[in-house]
């Protein structure tokens, strides 16, 4: 393992930890398709949101494609409600998190159930995100293995036990 991976590896075990309910990073986004994504959100929700085509009408990822920095969820606006929607599967607070550098923009999304996440804990989790946006930005730059690794713990993240 590569020390690109193996530090990716470990910002993700982090991130594990501070974002009980889940998270959605999608990284380096062309049009609507990202370049690397990990979801750890709960299956039901995956499912849902997928059945029920919400991407379009998601306030995150509008808001993540109109501005850079982060911002609670209960601070987004969401006339489709899909926030009430994923409060019903547990994941009533979150916050979203954008990076842009050049013309590579990233979205993440983090879920608790049970509170907001602080200042603090935000801070923490927008400086992974830019380092995980960092290590990723450059695909051309990465080893094909390691580019081929990083698709495979995307899998393993989204799908584990697939």
């Amino acid at each position: 393992m590569s020390s690109t991976q193996l530090e990716i590896s470990e910002i993700l075990g982090e991130l594990n930890e501070r974002a009980p309910a889940g998270y959605a990073l999608g990284f380096h986004i062309e049009y609507t398709t990202p370049k690397f994504m990990f979801q750890t959100y709960p299956k039901a929700w995956l499912d849902y949101y997928s059945q029920n085509g919400l991407l379009m009408s998601d306030p995150m990822v509008a808001w993540g494609f109109e501005n850079t920095g982060r911002q609670r969820w209960s601070d987004l606006t969401d006339p489709a409600g899909v926030m009430d929607k994923a409060a019903d599967h547990g994941m009533k607070f979150g916050v979203v998190i954008a990076a842009e550098t050049g013309d590579q923009r990233s979205i993440c999304g983090f879920a608790s159930a049970d509170r907001e996440f602080t200042d603090e804990e935000i801070d923490s989790l927008e400086d992974a995100v830019l380092r995980l946006h960092n290590h990723t930005a450059d695909t051309a730059k990465l080893s094909h293995e390691t580019v081929q690794q990083l698709r495979n713990m995307s899998i393993l993240v989204t799908h584990p036990g697939s």
